[in-house]
């Protein structure tokens, strides 16, 4: 039970740490896109 719980655990927290990755990205091109048209 104890691992199972672990590996979840750890699988949620890849998960997030992914799509905090992803939205930081996209947020730095969506910003040098925004930067580059001035």
């Amino acid at each position: 039970m104890s691992e199972l719980l672990a590996l979840e655990l750890l699988f949620i927290g890849l998960l997030g740490l992914a799509s905090l990755a992803i939205a930081w990205i996209s947020g730095v091109v969506v910003y040098k896109l925004f930067k580059g048209q001035r």
